[in-house]
């Protein structure tokens, strides 16, 4: 899915020359820096950085990894994703973390009542949630993959849209590099890819990115606008799992419209525990 070399390649094209002082014309016909320059500037010859490019020399040195990563302008994430990537050939790439969640994390989850909370894996698969988090999301949890919800179902959910897949993508390439073997990720990136055209172009741009705390805009049907802010917790044990609780500020309209969804959701349970139920053979009982 990802390669030391295609990730050069794509990164390489996005670099501004003026950047790196390199003076251009209109008779420069090359997106971003020729090979030659990115050779020049990272203190190596331009036959080992194409043999780097073409996937031949699969070994370069940290020295050689950190004068790329200055000259690309590759953040801290981007930074340790092309080392990872280098390194997938010197060792057995690691497998994909199973999706069993301790009886304990599901208690802590519970403890979360004022507030969604979820945990979810590497692939953006929903694993389990609380009351508040099938309140907000308005479906069931179970099965749900946030990537495919944002981009296949397009749900009017997310209030800054266009981020969020921003975010999704760079997080699944960054999943990607981490779990090179993992074929359930593999799946789900080919389908994106053939069912969304934002998709396919964002992922062709190899950005990645790791999710962090900070602000989540959604917009419920039920009870309109709610500005939350997520923290995200990375659970031990190199699960590629993370808590997320989504909370809202003190006195906030965010705030009150948790409480009212809340209450929503009280009366929503009442109803069902008065109304008619499904026997076991589908009759109402």
């Amino acid at each position: 899915m990802e390669d030391l070399a295609g990730f050069l390649r794509i990164r390489r094209a996005r670099v501004d020359p003026a950047s790196v002082g390199i003076p251009t014309d209109r008779h420069r016909r090359v997106s971003g820096l020729r090979r030659e320059e990115v050779a020049h500037l990272s203190g190596v010859s331009v036959d080992y950085y194409v043999r780097l490019e073409q996937g031949r020399a699969t070994q370069p040195s940290e020295q050689v990894l950190d004068a790329l990563a200055r000259v690309l302008d590759l953040d801290d994430t981007e930074r340790e994703h092309l080392y990872r990537l280098a390194r997938q050939r010197r060792r057995t790439a690691a497998k994909a973390p199973g999706g069993r969640i301790r009886p304990e994390l599901l208690r802590v989850l519970d403890l979360v009542v004022d507030a969604p909370a979820l945990i979810m894996n590497h692939r953006l698969d929903v694993l389990a949630g609380n009351r508040f988090a099938s309140l907000l999301y308005s479906l069931p949890l179970q099965g749900l993959n946030i990537a495919r919800h944002i981009f296949l179902q397009e749900s009017e959910l997310y209030g800054e849209w266009e981020k969020c897949t921003l975010d999704v993508v760079g997080h699944l390439r960054l999943a990607a590099g981490k779990f090179p073997e993992d074929p359930r990720l593999a799946s789900l990136v080919g389908e994106l890819a053939m069912g969304s055209e934002r998709f396919r172009r964002l992922w062709a741009r190899a950005d990645v990115r790791a999710r962090a705390h900070g602000r989540k805009t959604y917009r419920h049907p039920l009870v309109g606008t709610l500005e939350l802010h997520q923290e995200n917790f990375a659970l031990p044990d190199e699960s590629g799992m993370e808590l997320i609780v989504l909370s809202a500020a003190p006195g906030s309209a965010a705030a009150d419209g948790l409480r009212l969804l809340g209450s929503l959701g009280v009366a929503l349970d009442g109803a069902e525990e008065r109304g008619p139920r499904v026997g076991a053979e589908g009759e109402l009982g």
